[in-house]
């Protein structure tokens, strides 16, 4: 039967007995805040819906590229042609014309930095003949990558009636940019590109955070009538690096007071603290037929969780197994799992290993402990196994 018990031994004390933390409460309509160090989502809200995204689509055509550089279909030196279809793009653009030729360094830079429509055109035309043939290797791509509420219409995130993502999936795409492609994810958090100095007034990066000094360096922000403001961003502190997606605020004003607010929120209210440590027992389970009868619970590894710096409630933790466990017992074979209960933040689940090794009872023990069973189960008392 499932057994369920609270652990002996869990280190609680790092935890503080102050004010609660409160929830986030944020202003934007969809949102999904992940502290990618500990994988610990921080908030969910709406994070499922399929919306518009705006421009913040165009980090799945720079997933794209990035891709075709990995693969070695492109280098960074490597230029596309600009078509008549590209050149008329509205819009934010990095102002290109036929007759240029810019590199996919260029072109990452101007859909990055200044949001060019008229970039990620060529690129979808470069790359897949067509941008109706591109926008469909997007989505099947978005979905082979567990991207599973995106559908892509164009390459730039012009407004289209099915052109939709979740802010989970902006979220799953901004992980793995920052995690598959280190030596291009710096680009996100340059300032500045003006191609061929064409475009003086739409030069700068639109990040909001790039120059508040919070250790953000990226994503992408995002607009439209339909969609309101959105902002996919990336900050580091320390050894902890926290993402988010959000969508609808109501000005580019709002949208940069909430991209703050979420990342100060995100690194403040969260603190990264180990609750049990590798070789020390937690619990302990009972033991059927075994030359013991018990057997000392672990963890493999130390636990560190990101837990609120200020709670009111301490954490609470359970263990559970199929129990008696029966011998023979190797030591470190899995056999119980701790789940660990944090106020405001999903459980944690964590395997526990046996400690040391339980042989086989003896004879004498065997045969006792057999005679004590069929007496049990004549008095009706037996128990479940």
């Amino acid at each position: 039967m499932i057994r369920t018990l609270r652990p002996i031994l869990l280190l609680f004390s790092v935890l503080l007995a102050a004010l609660p933390a409160r929830a986030f409460e944020t202003t934007a309509t969809a949102a999904w805040v992940y502290d990618m160090t500990t994988h610990t989502v921080l908030m969910d809200k709406n994070a499922d819906l399929s919306v518009p995204p705006a421009s913040m689509s165009k980090l799945m055509t720079i997933n794209m590229l990035f891709e075709a550089l990995r693969d070695g279909r492109v280098t960074l030196d490597s230029t596309f042609s600009v078509s008549s279809r590209a050149k008329a793009m509205g819009g934010s653009t990095m102002f290109l014309q036929e007759t240029d030729r810019p590199s996919v360094s260029d072109l990452i830079h101007g859909m990055i930095i200044n949001s060019g429509n008229d970039a990620c055109v060529v690129v979808a035309e470069g790359l897949a003949g067509t941008e109706e043939a591109f926008s469909a290797q997007m989505t099947e791509r978005a979905k082979a990558l567990g991207m599973t509420g995106s559908v892509f219409s164009n390459a730039s995130g012009w407004p289209d009636p099915k052109h939709r993502m979740t802010m989970r999936d902006l979220g799953i795409l901004a992980q793995r940019l920052i995690e598959e492609f280190p030596e291009y994810y710096p680009i996100f958090g340059q300032t500045e590109f003006n191609y061929k100095d064409r475009a003086p007034d739409n030069r700068f990066n639109r990040n909001p955070l790039l120059k508040l000094n919070i250790g953000a360096d990226g994503l992408k922000t995002g607009h439209t009538t339909e969609a309101g403001y959105g902002i996919v961003g990336s900050a580091k502190q320390g050894d902890r690096r926290v993402i988010f997606a959000i969508t609808g605020l109501a000005s580019e004003q709002a949208r940069a007071e909430e991209a703050e607010r979420i990342v100060s929120w995100a690194f403040r209210q969260f603190a990264e603290k180990t609750v049990a440590k590798t070789g020390v027992r937690v619990a302990e389970a009972e033991v059927f037929m075994g030359d013991a009868d018990t057997i000392g619970l672990m963890p493999a590894a130390d636990i560190r969780l990101l837990v609120p710096a200020l709670v009111q409630e301490s954490m609470t933790a359970e263990v559970v197994y199929k129990g008696p466990l029966v011998a023979p017992i190797a030591a470190g074979t899995p056999v119980a799992e701790l789940i660990i209960h944090v106020p405001d933040l999903p459980d944690h689940r964590v395997e526990l290993v046996a400690e040391t090794d339980v042989g086989k009872a003896g004879f004498v023990k065997r045969l006792t402990t057999a005679a004590g069973a069929l007496y049990a189960r004549y008095l009706g008392e037996a128990p479940a196994t």
